[in-house]
């Protein structure tokens, strides 16, 4: 088999019929770029042009035209004065280079800049303007018909004037056509053509394989998303925003500046973040903060999405990306120290890595070698970022709710994070907005992951602060909820639960004595959420929907339960994860005729009596106190004499405990073991 014949399978056939011209072979661009100093996505324009065939001697004759077309064409930067030369002496000449326009309106008239020709008053037709309008938005690389002509009459000699242009990247983009073409693919099918899109082939990774390397693309489909990789030298972090996509800058190591990132107040220039899609920092280790303003500002960015010039905000819709190689193996970061112990110590902020939507583990990504790159057909890069670009203007952020909720140790900039997560994945996998509940979990707990390895470490910088990392979701249609773990975290559930021997005594209180009502209210909130004590901000409503929600009324029923089976403690209702009160007197509009403390208590009566059975309100007493912000409902519980089941619809029942400052679900095995220690005569 020769270098340009290839057993083409069913998914390449696919991909030419549904995507033709779209698509481009991925080894052939390997080929061409070795002698060509010119951007991927410019070279897979000019192949999927030429080089659209399973015919070799197709190919063959394409890939000539192709280096001939960049021979003959294209100019590097440092022969600028020689191509004008060339234009002056015969007068037209074609050439290749990246054109960007914009209008001058004191002289109403359009001036094109050629990016490599360094000249930014070249004469451009306007019908030309309106038939690219990405000339406008940032320009294209074309292959342009250039004339010389010095007219006697002009004051300043602009002489270079554009007979015809012929973009080589996408300058029209449709999105129907696009999703349509999405529609002909299954889920897999689509993930593996999108895994040769970035030049890996897909035989040689499982799904969790696919979905790490497609987490990198969804900054590109994300707006305003953060995301860290830090791993081993040699995986490829940072091709992707280098090479395959327009819209990306790479910023490697150096010194950083306001200036640079945000605006220049000499000048008034915006900086990279309000002009760039995506903006890398590569080498993040050796990154340089000019002062602590940079970070500061930085960080205010990647939460808000604006940026201060003066008075005014600046949006911007840049998603901030950092990779970076890790010194030590991360099983070593992992037990001495943190994931984020190779940042710039600038960086080493828990407010601002709080603002970190997810932690690509860049140790499970393998080191590129030829076997895992692939020689199949993949989208032409700048096409498929033009579709990734298109589809940040949609949002998936609430598809989860659909199916699932999200556990109560998640805050609101966590639920921020994992949503985006899976809306970014959606865009790009399904951007035709069709998916299984099997595929969205996957998603969900992908997500979920993620971004408590960002908790993980913050906890180690700050463990009061960060205290609640046992994330979970629940299903809305069985009420079963799922804790979803990091691969590399030792387990902390073990020893509490090894505990279980004696739980009720590691706290020094007996079973059957009350559990903190030595303690006020506001001592409790005071001292935050415990192994005993716990906040919900509501007991039956859902602040999303503002509608009555079964599963939160659950997730109140297995505190209470794991209280019981555990060494009791206090639930306090109406006071949010940061021990803000806040109030249950949403919950009051839910309760029909009587909503106030009297109704509340005979919903959470009824509530316990249905879910945990009658004798279960002997080992518990509540209350309410009013506060200047809102009533708390107070739940003490003690532990039981006997374990407590959360009850289920179609009569299975669920064993919970409280363990470190969360509420697990025991698998059946675990709770045979828990209960013939906790309870053994």
């Amino acid at each position: 088999m020769t270098d340009t014949e290839l057993q083409l399978d069913q998914l390449d056939g696919m991909a030419n019929e549904a995507f033709a011209g779209r698509v481009v072979r991925k080894d052939l661009v390997r080929q061409v770029k070795v002698g060509a100093n010119v951007p991927v996505y410019v070279l897979e324009f000019l192949l999927g042009k030429y080089c659209a065939s399973d015919d070799p001697f197709s190919i063959e004759a394409g890939l000539m035209v192709v280096n001939q077309t960049l021979k003959d064409n294209f100019i590097r930067p440092d022969e600028s004065e020689l191509a004008k030369a060339r234009v002056k002496q015969k007068g037209e000449f074609r050439l290749i280079d990246k054109v960007d326009v914009r209008l001058v309106a004191s002289e109403d008239k359009f001036w094109a800049h050629l990016q490599n020709f360094n000249d930014r008053f070249v004469h451009i037709p306007e019908n030309l303007v309106y038939k690219y309008d990405r000339l406008l938005q940032g320009g294209a690389w074309c292959q342009i018909d250039l004339l010389y002509n010095a007219a006697d009459d002009e004051a300043q000699k602009r002489p270079f004037y554009i007979k015809g242009l012929k973009p080589i990247q996408v300058a029209a983009f449709d999105l129907d056509e696009f999703i349509d073409g999405r529609r002909g693919f299954s889920r897999d099918a689509w993930l593996d053509l999108v895994m040769r899109t970035i030049g890996l082939e897909p035989l040689q990774f499982d799904l969790r394989g696919k979905l790490l390397a497609l987490c990198r693309l969804i900054p590109m489909a994300e707006r305003n998303y953060n995301l860290i990789e830090l791993g081993p030298w040699g995986t490829g972090k940072s091709f992707v925003y280098r090479e395959s996509n327009p819209n990306a800058i790479l910023i490697s190591g150096g010194k950083v500046t306001v200036a640079q990132l945000f605006i220049n107040m000499s000048t008034g220039r915006v900086g990279l973040l309000g002009t760039w899609d995506i903006v890398a920092f590569d080498e993040v280790a050796g990154l340089q903060m000019s002062d602590s303003t940079v970070v500061n500002m930085l960080k205010d960015y990647m939460e808000s999405g604006s940026f201060a010039r003066g008075k005014e905000e600046v949006p911007a819709e840049a998603s901030v990306v950092l990779v970076g190689n890790t010194s030590r193996p991360h099983t070593d970061l992992v037990r001495e120290a943190h994931l984020f112990a190779d940042l710039p110590s600038s960086m080493v902020d828990p407010a601002f890595l709080d603002r970190l939507h997810y932690y690509l583990p860049g140790w499970e990504v393998p080191k590129l070698e030829t076997k895992l790159f692939t020689g199949h057909f993949g989208f032409v890069s700048d096409y498929f970022a033009e579709a990734l670009r298109q589809v940040r203007k949609q949002s998936f952020v609430r598809a989860v709710d659909t199916e699932f909720a999200l556990g109560s140790h998640l805050s609101a900039r966590d639920e921020k994070a994992v949503r985006k997560t899976v809306s970014g994945l959606l865009k790009i996998i399904h951007p035709h907005g069709e998916w299984t509940r099997s595929e969205l979990r996957e998603y969900l707990e992908f997500a979920l992951e993620g971004r408590r390895r960002v908790k993980e470490q913050l906890k180690k910088l700050a463990s009061h602060d960060y205290a609640k990392t046992a994330f979970s979701y629940i299903e809305r249609d069985t009420g079963l909820e799922h804790w979803v773990e990091v691969p590399e975290q030792p387990e902390s559930f073990d020893a509490d639960f090894e505990a279980g021997v004696d739980v009720a005594a590691d706290s020094g209180a007996a079973p059957g004595d009350a559990a903190s009502n030595q303690e006020t209210t506001e001592q409790l909130i005071a001292q935050g959420e415990s192994k005993r004590v716990e906040f919900k901000q509501t007991g039956r409503i859902n602040l999303h929907t503002q509608q009555r929600d079964s599963v939160i009324e659950q997730m109140v029923v297995k505190s209470i339960a794991g209280f019981m089976n555990a060494s009791g403690g206090t639930l306090l209702i109406g006071v949010s994860d940061s021990g803000e009160i806040t109030g249950i007197e949403a919950d009051f509009k839910t309760l029909g005729q009587k909503q106030n403390t009297d109704g509340f208590a005979l919903w959470l009566n009824g509530l316990i009596d249905n879910l945990l059975g009658p004798t279960a309100a002997a080992n518990m007493m509540f209350g309410f106190e009013e506060f200047s912000t809102g009533t708390v409902c107070r739940v003490d519980v003690v532990a039981g004499n006997v374990p407590a089941f959360v009850r289920r619809t179609k009569g299975d029942a669920e064993l919970y405990v409280r363990l470190n400052n969360a509420t697990r679900l025991l698998n059946t095995a675990d709770a045979l073991e828990y209960v013939q220690n906790r309870w053994r005569a």
